[in-house]
């Protein structure tokens, strides 16, 4: 047997998954609690040893893994105009599997900078300008980042022209500071993969060390990517095929997790309609929105908060029914719910995380008055066409009403506006191994894609 082991360190469970390359299948997966505040070789551990050991030993080929661990990649960006080199940072940031705390436009101040200490982000991308373009700002702002009391690495991606000198600038404070390519290197032109690489590039080589990773990486070869890019990886690989074996087509990934809910959808979203116009950036085929508000477990009290009326209208339940359940999931991050009130919570949780997330990933359409009559107007991605809906993330996985959870997903026809799909077949990611398989996917592309077409469990 031509084992491999697949680790995924997790902000709340470490997941591993043992492959059989020859017979491309699943031996086993396990999951423990994840162990960053002590050694996090306990968790990993405890979790392989949830998966029967064959009388030989382990022999492990490969030994790979991916990791959102302390937070994940936390991240602050920083443009010219919000809507424009701003945006394009943060879509940057997001494909590189980052969670982005905040993007700052324009010049940074005092106050911007008392913001970002606090944060206290693993990595500062900054961009500004187009090439040729406005120069002033990207320097200032390395100006102003250099005084920051704390030493962060820095990936510059804006113009060009001063991004050699601004680098200069950084370095009297901040160490490693990198610079890849503009992410806007003309006005309405994004150019996000230099800088996603040179992002994931530093989360390897200085924010594993940074997060107590680094005794894990003495048992394995290498943490490769953060689990985001990871399940993202996936995805593409899942929707497009490769060589010869074919993908699944445009799809969407729903990833419900205790600290966020990750949407990524793989399409183009263009309109389905003639007579819809496109306006704001171009959306990228591979696209990922992460939600920090609504997660399961350590985000459960802003979940209840952002949801509101719609949590208590699903549940039917009074403010102390609520309270009390909401009690218990701060509790223990790692609780498995015990109770049928327990479990009817958690499917209303996840749920309206799936809604809610989904309403945010996909595009919205509205109507114009122009002098020439009503026209409509797109603004994102329009996925209502899209066939496939695919659930990951533990409420999903141990939950026998998955599919009422993935119903969030879908259009509703009260609020026409948003483009979620309208007739997606609903599949479940039912031995949890998406971000394995972008692991997975480095090494063997083929054997990951056939091993995620025959364990999505469709519903």
């Amino acid at each position: 047997m031509q084992a491999v082991l697949l680790i995924d360190f997790g902000s709340t469970y470490t997941k591993v998954t043992v492959v059989d390359l020859d017979q491309e299948d699943i031996v086993g997966t396990g999951q423990a609690g994840t162990t960053i505040e002590t050694n996090i070789m306990d968790g990993l551990k405890a979790a392989l040893a949830q998966i029967p050991e064959p009388v030989e030993g382990w022999n492990f080929i490969r030994k790979l893994a991916c990791s959102s661990a302390a937070g994940g990649l936390k991240m602050i960006a920083s443009g010219l105009v919000k809507e424009l080199t701003g945006e394009a940072a943060r879509r940057a940031a997001l494909g590189a599997g980052a969670r982005v705390q905040q993007v700052f436009s324009f010049e940074l101040t005092a106050q911007d900078l008392a913001k970002i200490t606090a944060a206290k982000p693993d990595i500062i991308l900054l961009a500004g300008g187009t090439d040729g373009g406005n120069k002033e700002v990207l320097l200032k702002n390395a100006e102003m980042l250099s005084q920051l009391p704390i030493s962060l690495p820095v990936v510059i991606a804006g113009n060009k022209v001063v991004s050699a000198q601004a680098a200069e600038i950084l370095k009297k404070r901040h160490d490693p500071v990198v610079v890849a390519d503009n992410v806007m290197p003309e006005l309405g032109v994004l150019s996000v993969d230099s800088a996603r690489m040179a992002i994931r590039d530093v989360f390897l080589s200085h924010i594993i060390q940074a997060k107590g990773l680094d005794k894990a990486e003495e048992f394995m070869e290498r943490i490769m990517m953060p689990t985001p890019a990871a399940v993202l990886a996936a995805a593409e690989l899942l929707a497009q095929g490769h060589g010869a074996e074919g993908g699944m087509g445009e799809l969407m990934i729903v990833d419900v997790g205790g600290a966020t809910t990750d949407v990524h959808s793989i399409a183009k979203g263009d309109p389905s309609k003639p007579s819809v116009m496109l306006r704001g950036l171009p959306e990228p085929y591979a696209k990922r929105t992460v939600e920090g508000d609504l997660g399961m477990r350590y985000s459960s009290e802003a979940l209840v908060e952002t949801a509101g009326r719609r949590l208590f209208d699903y549940l039917g339940w009074t403010e102390d029914q609520v309270a009390c359940q909401l009690g218990l999931c701060k509790e223990d991050p790692w609780r498995i719910p015990q109770t049928e009130e327990e479990v009817k919570f958690d499917v209303a949780m996840g749920r309206v995380a799936v809604s809610l997330a989904v309403d945010r990933h996909v595009g919205t359409i509205e109507v114009v008055y122009t002098p020439f009559g009503a026209t409509y107007v797109q603004h994102g991605k329009d996925l209502t066409q899209l066939p496939v809906v695919i659930g990951t993330g533990g409420v999903l996985l141990h939950h026998p009403e998955a599919k009422e959870i993935l119903r969030g997903a879908v259009f509703n026809p009260e609020d026409p506006t948003i483009l979620k799909p309208q007739k997606a077949d609903f599949y479940i990611d039912k031995e949890y191994i998406l971000a394995a398989m972008g692991l997975l996917r480095e090494v063997a592309p083929q054997i990951a894609l056939r091993m995620m077409k025959k364990y999505m469990v469709k519903v």
